[in-house]
């Protein structure tokens, strides 16, 4: 039996979005319109033109129900938005529904920065100077250093990497480039100066697994979460803390807003706050100045 038009036109609208979107968006928003899919025919909807207001709202509702998180609901409601005006631009819709039902409201979900204290004795604990711990050195200064996404570390090329910086590709496709510090720096090419002893010759991923392929996500965060245990941090380590920890530490020190939105790649911080682009010049300047790690000690200062 041939497929639905609903169907149809909602695979349609998953293949654009491929060539655009990251891999995690795709899977995350081809999750949610297959949940809207098995909702709507049940109702025997089979064409996207059936789609409207009330139905959204009540597939929304229905997920609530269910327990579906606000944060769940929301990223929902963005993959019906997104669908809707695919149907609208390919002449099936005249509107789209979503943009009259509100986003659900989300409770502030960030999780809690680690003190610099307790970076510093992180990052400071010594390790046994395998190839696979100074990768995992590299890796958690990095992530510290420069306010990664978990997505944008494990899609670094060697090409991305810099003396003084990195390009990355966020959200969305949009690249940026961030600082690198000197803590960064220096781990950074401890672990280039061995990374050939794992990694295969035709792989240009920064970091590699033991058998020299790109590190994934889930190998990522399990190693930070391993050497944060053996280093006796007594809480749980994941990518995105650091990151919080990088925009808290930074902000705290520089009370520069603007710097630490374009540094962490975020086009809003709030709905009330606008984009605002700065130039590198400026972002170096501020970054060097405040972020813990980035300062040279006062050994450094002298001439070799």
């Amino acid at each position: 039996m041939a497929d639905s038009p609903l169907r149809q036109q909602l695979a349609a609208c998953l293949e654009t979005l491929a060539r655009t979107a990251s891999p995690a968006t795709l899977h995350a928003y081809r999750r949610d319109l297959e949940a809207l899919l098995a909702f709507l025919e049940e109702r025997k909807i089979e064409d996207g033109a059936g789609l409207d207001v009330g139905l959204v709202r009540r597939f929304l509702g229905a997920e609530r129900s269910r327990g579906l998180a606000p944060r769940s609901l929301a990223r929902r409601r963005a993959a019906i938005s997104h669908f809707a005006n695919f149907l609208v631009k390919h002449g099936v819709l005249e509107h789209n529904p979503a943009e009259l039902v509100p986003t659900p409201r989300q409770g502030a979900h960030l999780p809690k920065p680690l003190d610099v204290d307790q970076l510093a004795r992180l990052l400071d604990t010594p390790h046994d100077g395998s190839p696979l711990a100074l990768r995992d050195q590299a890796m958690l200064e990095l992530f510290y250093s420069s306010g990664l996404r978990l997505a944008e570390l494990a899609g670094l090329d060697l090409g991305d990497l810099e003396p003084r910086r990195v390009r990355v590709l966020g959200k969305g496709g949009k690249p940026r480039q961030v600082p690198v510090g000197r803590s960064a720096r220096r781990a950074l090419d401890a672990w280039l100066a061995c990374r050939a002893r794992l990694a295969a010759p035709e792989v240009t991923a920064l970091f590699v697994g033991a058998r020299g392929r790109r590190l994934g996500h889930r190998a990522i965060q399990k190693r930070l979460t391993e050497v944060a245990r053996r280093r006796g941090l007594p809480e749980h380590l994941h990518p995105h803390r650091l990151r919080h920890s990088f925009a808290s530490h930074l902000l705290e020190s520089s009370q520069d807003l603007r710097a630490v939105q374009e540094l962490l790649g975020h086009a809003n911080l709030s709905t009330t706050q606008v984009y605002t682009k700065l130039d590198w010049q400026h972002l170096a300047a501020s970054y060097d100045a405040a972020h813990p790690r980035a300062r040279r000690r006062s050994d450094e200062t002298r001439d070799a």
